[in-house]
């Protein structure tokens, strides 16, 4: 759920009037900033926390409490008297026992472990730009960050950035991180903030109720995906989990339909077969990994005379056969996901071949391709945009790219909160296409598949950046390698 600055501010209201102390609200949410901190950050080092007056810092020094047990090494940083702080948080300040910067922060040598820094110079509460002496401390803040590798973790929402809009202000703070606390912010997934929010994560609480009339879309989380994909039964076979057909790969481009396939067998298949025309059938069948079935096709039309529960069309597909590709479109009736080169076909020849479609669709665009969809109409708004094209069309979209968006008529407009820089590079889509087959050949609608594709996906890709990949090296393969861990993580309700 996204909340407006007012919604969330009644919702915090509410809480209290229900007698609910803010100490007890302080202590979870530093306690599950502590966690965010430690899954992106394995290792201790050092955490320095830029503290305002307010109780977001509060939350930090309760954070940093948790991260000291730990091995962490703690530096408060803040121009503020400690009898300037809130009564609260003077009080988490000083259980903290920690080090008072008050002059600037210039790390000079490599630091034993990360260093990060956590964002809790403004709350909810305040308004208009940065102002001295925090408007110093955020550029400090960004310093750090472009020439000592530090990292931040913004708390609530990054200081400077307006949380309703998503407009930054001069400064704004450029954080790596965002925990936001109770709900999203509707400014965290505008297209203006990305840059500034990085990676969200909600800090959820039971205390804090769920307001009816909030509207604005949702964010995808763990706790969220796990409750629509249960575990599997104990007596599971392979005939229960589904037959995922690929119709992927032509000369050139023989990777799209390897990364594809692995995709759908790590995503839980039952069976994954991949249709081969003749051009291609003798190198894919040699080449491919052994649990992929490669089946011999004349033509794409082929795959009607097959059992299949889920069809992935598109990925390396190339050119010449654009007619049959429009057929299987248009007339399979089982769920779909039609991504590359069958979404520029479909450009191409018009949205009426997916209005006409006789099963369910999921189309998997980027940026580039949303755009052919939309005749070469810009797009200025991604949200905007995804929702407007499911209204007109009954399809499932799942807009790719920093904040991947997903809509469908009558649902919820959900954001990934999951991925990384690392993934901008070609055959990640495969992946994903392979993916959401699987996860469509089990059983879940074309929503629940994009959903958590999108956020398997870009946990995998998380979980290799921590585990020694860099934004430099991470290729697909490191992804599929993951995506094992990834599942584990979504059953644990990570962040």
């Amino acid at each position: 759920m996204l909340l407006t600055r007012a919604e969330m501010q009644h919702v915090e209201q509410a809480t209290f009037s229900r007698g609910i102390p803010a100490d007890v609200l302080m202590e979870t949410i530093g306690a599950k900033l502590a966690r965010f901190v430690t899954q992106f950050f394995p290792r201790p080092g050092l955490v320095v926390c830029y503290a305002g007056k307010g109780h977001n810092a509060g939350d930090a020094f309760v954070a940093a409490r948790h991260l000291a047990m730990l091995g962490w090494r703690v530096l408060v940083r803040t121009p503020f008297q400690e009898d300037e702080f809130a009564p609260l948080t003077r009080a988490k300040f000083d259980v903290l026992h920690s080090s008072v910067l008050r002059d600037p922060f210039r790390p000079s040598t490599p630091q034993d472990g990360p260093l990060v820094q956590l964002d809790a110079l403004v709350g909810l509460g305040s308004q208009g730009s940065l102002r001295e002496p925090l408007a110093s401390l955020a550029l400090e803040m960004n310093g750090a960050r472009r020439d000592a590798n530090a990292k931040t973790v913004a708390v609530d929402f990054p200081s400077g950035l307006d949380p309703e809009t998503g407009i930054p202000g001069d400064p704004c703070v450029e954080a790596d991180f965002t925990a936001t606390v109770g709900f999203a912010k509707t400014g965290l997934v505008a297209d203006a903030a990305v840059n500034h929010v990085g990676r969200l994560g909600l800090l959820d609480s039971p205390d804090f109720l769920r307001p009816e009339a909030a509207d604005a879309g949702e964010l995808l989380t763990a706790p969220m995906l796990r409750r629509q994909w249960p575990p599997r039964a104990f007596d599971t076979n392979k005939g229960m989990c589904g037959r995922a057909v690929l119709l992927a790969g032509s000369r050139g481009t023989l990777g799209a339909a390897h990364l594809c396939a692995a995709g759908a067998v790590r995503g839980g298949a039952g069976l994954v077969s991949l249709g081969a025309l003749p051009d291609v059938y003798d190198l894919l069948a040699v080449t491919m990994i052994p649990e992929v079935m490669v089946r011999p096709l004349t033509k794409l039309t082929d795959i009607f005379n097959f059992p299949v529960d889920a069809i992935g069309i598109g990925p390396g597909l190339g050119s010449g056969q654009e007619a049959r590709t429009l057929r299987v479109v248009r007339e399979a009736p089982c769920p779909a996901v039609v991504d590359a080169d069958a979404l520029t076909v479909i450009a191409h020849a018009g949205l009426q071949h997916v209005d006409q479609a006789k099963g369910p669709r999921l189309l998997t665009p980027h940026p580039g391709e949303m755009q052919r969809l939309l005749a070469g109409r810009k797009i200025s708004n991604r949200g905007q945009v995804a929702r407007g094209f499911t209204d007109k069309h009954a399809v499932t979209l799942l807009l790719k790219g920093a904040r991947t968006v997903i809509a469908q008529r009558g649902l919820p407009l959900r954001f990934n909160t999951t991925g990384h820089p690392a993934m901008a590079t070609g055959g990640m889509g495969d992946v994903l296409t392979g993916l959401c087959t699987a996860l469509l050949a089990q059983g879940a609608d074309t929503y629940q598949a994009a959903s958590i594709g999108a956020w398997v996906c870009g946990r995998a890709a998380e979980i290799a950046v921590v585990q020694g990949a860099s934004t430099e090296s991470l290729t697909p393969s490191d992804v599929l390698e993951k995506l094992g861990s990834a599942f584990r993580s979504l059953r644990a309700g990570d962040f």
